[in-house]
């Protein structure tokens, strides 16, 4: 009887390593996602085995944010059910702090707009189960230029941070002295390693150096592109960007590609759509950028598209990537768990088209029948498709589908 249990374990593990060799030949990925895949991370402390899901501030605040402003967006994600569905950081961006540090060197809050202070501006987050971040920077000062930076201060100011009760930290890249990104980003990982709280460290160094090859032994996500703005070309040409890089994103360590613009006013639904379909299908962190206080119905329902997000936040965290374009037409696909992939349909052009995913293009044999689920109609379109997928899809609109291959 051991012996035959022994035999079966040895067969089930030699078939568990062929699957995933296969999976990882097909979608041109390493078995770790990256080459820090087999070293212990700086940062390994739990945090963000899927990519970090919240809100921040600057897409459309700016600096103009306040402790209300904060409190009542915190509010507007449990209310609007969004926090149920994994949105949990609630993430100041520049300008929350006094534009010198105190006496004794520390940070401190705004008292004209934070006047309880960031403590107790985290207690009030957490007391309704989500999470605070807060931003800072590889320099002197910040991009603003009306708070410190924490250059020279990073042990300092990752102490203060967790003494406050921190989740999160943005570390933008503004006003240094000239040294290398790496090593000023590096030196944050290490004051954050030492203060021993789990906090996600975000690294914003805007792709500079390309921090995909070397962020995921120090941090959680970096920035591999500059500022988005809110405008379907900014969308495009930061999906291009971000897609060279998904090899290196896994569980724990993910490109960001930056905040998400659904909401804000300077697109239509069908650009959001792909907006926020494309940004799920790459893995990137779901960082909303919109006032959510007065959020419509139909930004909310984008935001709140619970298959969608199940995709961003699969437990095998393989970034999904372009597989063709041509004339503005792509197919964009990526492996998920239990052996089904996702794939986007996504006309970038300025007509309607019709666009075909071939099942060879995400390694299936074309007898392979497939269940296929719309996931924006929130229906299944076949159970029992083969060969190819092909759908009308509107200028600068999207398709969503997941494949669930059955046996042959």
């Amino acid at each position: 009887m051991k012996m035959r249990l022994r035999a079966n374990f040895i067969l089930a593990t030699v078939v568990n390593l062929w699957m995933v060799h296969t999976v990882a030949s097909l979608w041109n990925i390493g078995i770790g996602h990256g080459r820090h895949a087999n070293s212990r991370f700086l940062l390994d402390n739990g945090v963000s085995r899927t990519p970090p899901m919240g809100w921040n501030s600057w897409n459309h605040f700016w600096c103009g944010i306040n402790e209300s402003v904060v409190m009542s967006t915190a509010d507007a994600l449990v209310s609007t059910g969004l926090a149920s569905l994994g949105y949990k950081y609630v993430n100041l961006d520049d300008c929350w702090a006094e534009s010198e540090r105190d006496e004794n060197g520390k940070l401190r809050g705004k008292t004209s707009t934070f006047p309880s202070g960031i403590k107790a501006l985290a207690d009030y987050v957490h007391a309704r189960g989500l999470k605070l971040g807060i931003y800072a920077d590889a320099g002197n000062r910040t991009c603003s230029n009306q708070m410190p930076g924490s250059l020279h201060h990073e042990y300092e100011d990752a102490k203060t941070f967790a003494q406050w009760g921190v989740d999160y930290i943005k570390y933008d890249n503004c006003y240094h002295d000239g040294t290398r990104n790496r090593e000023r980003y590096i030196a944050m990982g290490h004051a954050l390693q030492k203060i021993k709280r789990p906090i996600h460290f975000s690294l914003c160094e805007w792709g500079q150096e390309d921090p995909a090859k070397w962020a995921g032994a120090y941090g959680h996500s970096w920035r591999t592109t500059g500022d988005i703005n809110d405008t379907f070309a900014s969308v495009t040409w930061i999906a291009d960007l971000n897609n060279r890089w998904g090899r290196y994103a896994g569980p724990g360590r993910w490109n960001d590609p930056d905040m998400l613009e659904v909401g804000n006013g300077g697109m239509t639904m069908d650009e959001y759509r792909s907006h926020f379909s494309i940004w799920s299908l790459m893995k990137a962190p779901l960082l909303i950028g919109c006032d959510l206080r007065s959020a419509s119905n139909r930004t909310l329902r984008i935001l709140g598209n619970k298959e969608v997000i199940e995709v961003n936040q699969d437990s095998l965290g393989v970034q999904g990537r372009k597989l063709r374009s041509k004339d503005g037409l792509e197919v964009w696909a990526g492996p998920l768990s239990d052996n089904r992939v996702v794939v986007v349909l996504w006309n970038r052009s300025e007509l309607r088209a019709l666009i075909t995913a071939a099942w060879r293009d995400f390694g299936l044999s074309p007898n392979t029948p497939a269940i296929v689920r719309d996931l924006w109609k929130h229906k299944y379109v076949s159970m029992n498709k083969r060969d190819r997928l092909t759908a009308s899809v509107a200028p600068h609109a999207c398709k969503m589908y997941v494949l669930t291959p059955l046996q042959s």
